[in-house]
C-alpha cells in the first residue's frame, strides 16, 4: 500500500521532526518516509540542511540553508536525462507521473556522456562545464519543488566518461597506443582512473551539487572504459596497481571528502558485478565498493547480458531468471562475513589458503539495482518489467530505479497504472 507523496501535514510534520534533531545533523527518497523508522532504516545519520561550501568568509551575508529529505526506507525512482530536466513540459509530465503512481524518487543527472553540468554555476572549477546544450537554468528551484511533492531526489554523476576534460587536458585521458587520446567505439574519451588531479574535480562537483539541493549523489561510469578498441588502451597512472586497486583508492578518496557533507553516497556498476567475482576487466568489483557508499546499483538490465549467461541463450527471454539470480547472489555477497576479495578495509585472515579477509555484514537494503524499462534489443512488455520487480523483491530487496535513455518508461507506465493505490 503507497501513500501520497506531498501532504503539507506530513511534510509539517517531517520539518518540525528534523529541527528538533538540529539544524546540520542526520542527511540517487518523504512524508510517511520522514518517519522516524525510515530515518533510522540507513546505517548512518543524514543532515536534514546544508549551507552551500561556496560561502564566503563569515564576515559577508551567506546562501540560504538548503533542506534535505531523509532517504526514504523503500526507494522507487526513474531517471531524468539532463535535457528533458531543461525542459518543462517533458519534465512536468514525469512528476506528474511519479504523483500519479507509488514512485517516490528522481534520479536527474548532473554531469551526462558529454562530460557537461546540467545546472549553472559560479565555481571556478566548475562554470566553464556547465553545459549550453541541456540543463536546467532553475535547477535549485525546481528542486526545491521537487521536495515540496515529498520527492527524493538523487544527482547522477557521469564520473570517468568524460570527454570534456579530456579535451582540455588530454594527458589525463585513457591513451592509445602510439600516442593520443583513446576512443570508444561512440567516440567517447574516458579520464584514466588514477589520474588524482582529476578526483578534486569530482568532489567539487559533488559538494556544489549536494549545496543546490540534491539528496543523494549517485556515481555513473565509475570504471575503466570497455566497448572500443581494448588492444590499442594504454593506462598511463596505475603505477604498477591493479584496476580494483586504484577505483577502490578512489571511492575511498571520494567517500572521505564527501562524507562530512552529509551527502549520501551511491555507486552504478555493471549488472554482473552482482555474480562474477572478477573485476570484468574494468575494475569494478561488488566488496571493493561495499565499505564506501551507502548504495550500490547493480544494472541488471536482462537485454545487457551476453548469450548463455546462467544457461540463457536468449536473455531477453528470461527477465525474471537474471535479476533473481543477480540480486539473491549480491545479498548473499552482501552479507557475507568473510570473502577471499581483498580490499582496503578487510583485515586478512591468518593462515588461510587462499588468503582470506574479514568483511562487515552489510544491510541488503544496500543493493538497490536498475532495472530495464526500454526497447532493447525488443519492445519491452509490462510483464517484462513486473517480471524484474518481483524477482527482486524475491531475493529481498524492495527498493528499485528503473532506466529509460528516453526518459518514456511506456511499459513500467502501464505496470504502476494497474497497480498504483495512490489516494
Amino acid at each position: 500500500m503507497s501513500e501520497k507523496k506531498g501532504s503539507p501535514h506530513l511534510i509539517k510534520h517531517a520539518v518540525t521532526y528534523l529541527g528538533a534533531v538540529g539544524i546540520g545533523i542526520g542527511g540517487m527518497f518523504v512524508l510517511a518516509y520522514f518517519a522516524l523508522p525510515a530515518i533510522m532504516s540507513v546505517s548512518y545519520t543524514k543532515p536534514t540542511s546544508v549551507a552551500s561550501p561556496l560561502d564566503a568568509a563569515s564576515s559577508t551575508p551567506k546562501k540560504p540553508v538548503v533542506l534535505h529529505i531523509p532517504t526514504p526506507s523503500v526507494v522507487k525512482a526513474i531517471y531524468l536525462s539532463q535535457c528533458v530536466v531543461g525542459t518543462p513540459s517533458f519534465r512536468n509530465s514525469l512528476i506528474k507521473f511519479i504523483e500519479d503512481t507509488e514512485l517516490n524518487s528522481v534520479v536527474i543527472d548532473i554531469r551526462d556522456y558529454t562530460g557537461k553540468i546540467s545546472f549553472p554555476t559560479d565555481n571556478p572549477a566548475l562554470k566553464d562545464a556547465v553545459s549550453k546544450a541541456c540543463g536546467a537554468a532553475d535547477m535549485d528551484s525546481f528542486i526545491k519543488t521537487l521536495h515540496e511533492k515529498g520527492i527524493y531526489v538523487i544527482g547522477r554523476i557521469t564520473t570517468f566518461q568524460n570527454p570534456y576534460w579530456s579535451s582540455l587536458y588530454p594527458e589525463h585521458a585513457v591513451q592509445k597506443e602510439g600516442g593520443g587520446v583513446w576512443k570508444d567505439f561512440k567516440g567517447l574519451s574516458f579520464v584514466d582512473v588514477g589520474a588524482t588531479l582529476y578526483w578534486d574535480n569530482v568532489v567539487e562537483l559533488g559538494k556544489v551539487s549536494y549545496a543546490i539541493g540534491f539528496d543523494e549523489l549517485n556515481f555513473d561510469y565509475l570504471r575503466y572504459p570497455s566497448d572500443g578498441p581494448m588492444a590499442d588502451v594504454v593506462y598511463s597512472f596505475d603505477e604498477g596497481k591493479s584496476k580494483p586497486q586504484v577505483l577502490e583508492e578512489f571511492y575511498k578518496y571520494l567517500t572521505d571528502n564527501l562524507r562530512p557533507t552529509g551527502a549520501v553516497l551511491s555507486a552504478d556498476l555493471f549488472g554482473m558485478t552482482a555474480t562474477n567475482e572478477d573485476d570484468l576487466n574494468i575494475g569494478q568489483v561488488l566488496e571493493r565498493a561495499l565499505p564506501y557508499f551507502d548504495y550500490i546499483s547493480p544494472m541488471v538490465y536482462p537485454s545487457h547480458y551476453p548469450s548463455g549467461f546462467h544457461g540463457y541463450v536468449d536473455v531477453n527471454e528470461h527477465p525474471y531468471d537474471i535479476v533473481k539470480f543477480s540480486m539473491d547472489t549480491a545479498v548473499k555477497r552482501t552479507l557475507a562475513t568473510t570473502t577471499k576479495i581483498a580490499s582496503l578495509a578487510f583485515r586478512p585472515i591468518a593462515s588461510t589458503s587462499p588468503q582470506m579477509f574479514e568483511k562487515p555484514i552489510y544491510s541488503k537494503a544496500k543493493i538497490r539495482p536498475w532495472l530495464q524499462s526500454f526497447d532493447y534489443p525488443v519492445v519491452y512488455t509490462p510483464a517484462m518489467v513486473e517480471a524484474q520487480i518481483k524477482a527482486n523483491q524475491d531475493a529481498g530487496l524492495d527498493s528499485w530505479m528503473f532506466w529509460d535513455a528516453a526518459n518514456k518508461y511506456n511499459a513500467l507506465r502501464k505496470v504502476l497504472a494497474a497497480t498504483s493505490t495512490v489516494q
